[in-house]
């Protein structure tokens, strides 16, 4: 009997190492992505996970005190009849994500993560690249965007840096399968010394026929990888003195410039929308998309005002002296609105801190101009947000993303509250009311000439003010957060 029972026992354990095997030779490889690690495969590329201490994200509720998890934000949720994910269409940015240093004007980088090599070289770029897929995938995020710059090294010729591109943009299509979708691409000039005096404002022919060769490229690549929209940053596209600048000359360049864009997506079947991305100053001391405003009259003055939309960046309005919501109403009653760059500013510090966005009411204000434009697609919410310099663990990039993304899902719910009790909607047409009379109706017609106001005016008299309700309207505002 003992014999029996021994056998059986060799029997079950015999069985269990087998399977056992099966199970480790199934499972994909999970020690950590650091370059001492040894988990390359056979041909030299590091195969194993990048975040093997994260979990794949998962909405728990308000009441959770988990870290790495939704609190507020529940992708497939219906908020108004939409998905929250569908009114979101979050997207990661490469440049911060993976490119990030935590350098600033006064300080060294304090990051460098596990998979980094210390080069910017074309296996080191398709390391990032796998990383940044991962990265999506566990956060349950199905959208990136990136710079040409940030996903391949930059060769010693246009041909050599453009074969790169090729070859990293290879594989990204890849690793994008049908899951992941590239919110927008765009071309970096404004880094290389070459841009210094700006790309398309530059006062060299040599430096603005370069740029137009490489957003050419950038378009292309955007284009084969199903790019939903393509961006335009001048960073350098301004002045720092007028006293050495042709500043009609460089915005009818910048003109030309934009037209030819327009003409190449067509050309090549390119059916993503162009948008530019307004910001006052930094880098240079006056650039000229300074904001949404003078942004849309420059393509109105050049005929541009069908071609483009534009990308909204918080930070971009707090050093226009505007506020995030300021800007999204203007692109919005413009009819510009594409894409949001969902950051935040610190009101103490004078430069662009592209911090995550982590203020709750003023979420509730853009997600309430996001709704009255009927959501952002085919833009969407771009993370173009970076960690603090002091934060250096990589579980940071997971918190980082988690908060901003769980902030603007309570301000989704935080407007669709306003909007669903109604009072602060009552309290604002109260307020215009009078021009639902038939003379107001007559004004915002244009069929109200002066005299006949003078006449109006002389037959009421000295009009009477009423209150305009400030307070009230702060106060319900206040109630939904």
């Amino acid at each position: 009997m003992r014999e029996r029972n021994v056998g059986k026992c060799l029997l079950f354990l015999l069985c269990l190492n087998v399977v056992s095997s099966v199970v480790m030779a199934a499972a994909p490889p999970t020690c950590p992505a650091d370059t001492g690690s040894g988990c390359g495969s056979d041909s030299g590329e590091w195969d194993g996970e990048f975040f093997p201490g994260i979990p794949k994200i998962k909405y728990e509720g308000p009441s959770s005190k988990n870290p790495l998890s939704f609190k507020w934000y529940n992708a497939e949720e219906e908020i108004l009849g939409e998905k929250m994910k569908d009114w979101m269409r979050f997207s990661v940015a490469f440049w911060h994500t993976f490119r990030g240093t935590g350098a600033d004007p006064f300080g060294a980088p304090t990051k460098s993560w596990p998979w980094e090599d210390g080069t910017n070289s074309l296996a080191m770029a398709k390391k990032r690249l796998r990383a940044n897929f991962e990265f999506l995938e566990k956060l349950g995020v199905e959208r990136w965007c990136f710079h040409d710059r940030d996903i391949a090294p930059e060769g010693k010729t246009l041909e050599e840096t453009n074969a790169n591109l090729d070859e990293v943009v290879a594989l990204a299509k890849e690793l994008q399968g049908d899951k992941f979708h590239l919110l927008w691409g765009t071309a970096q000039l404004f880094l290389q010394p070459r841009y210094m005096h700006g790309a398309a404002t530059s006062s060299e022919l040599g430096v603005y026929a370069y740029a137009a060769a490489q957003v050419k490229k950038a378009m292309e690549v955007t284009h084969h990888l199903g790019g939903e929209n393509y961006v335009f940053w001048g960073g350098r596209e301004g002045y720092q003195s007028l006293l050495n600048t042709d500043m009609e000359r460089e915005l009818n360049h910048m003109a030309r410039f934009m037209e030819a864009a327009v003409a190449y997506k067509k050309k090549i079947g390119f059916n993503g929308t162009l948008l530019i991305e307004p910001k006052p100053q930094e880098p240079t001391k006056h650039q000229y998309d300074w904001d949404a405003a003078t942004s849309a009259n420059f393509l109105r003055k050049y005929g541009l005002i069908g071609e483009f939309k534009l990308n909204i960046e918080c930070n971009h309005a707090t050093l226009a002296g505007h506020s995030c919501h300021h800007e999204l109403e203007t692109a919005r009653i413009n009819g510009l609105l594409g894409n949001i760059d969902a950051n935040s500013g610190d009101p103490q510090i004078g430069w662009d801190t592209d911090q995550f966005l982590m203020d709750v009411a003023e979420a509730t204000l853009v997600m309430q101009t996001v709704i009255k434009n009927g959501g952002l697609a085919p833009g969407g919410f771009n993370f173009d947000a970076k960690l603090r310099r002091e934060s250096t663990d990589v579980e940071d990039i997971f918190i980082a993303h988690i908060a901003g993304m769980d902030t603007l899902a309570r301000g989704l719910r935080n407007a669709a509250k306003l909007i669903e009790e109604g009072s602060l909607n009552d309290l604002v047409r109260k307020r215009y009311q009078s021009f639902d009379s038939e003379l107001g109706s007559a004004i915002e017609s244009g069929k109200a000439d002066f005299e006949l106001l003078e006449k109006k005016a002389l037959e009421w008299g000295e009009p009477k003010v009423p209150s305009g309700k400030q307070e009230l309207a702060e106060m319900i505002f206040q109630s939904a957060l």
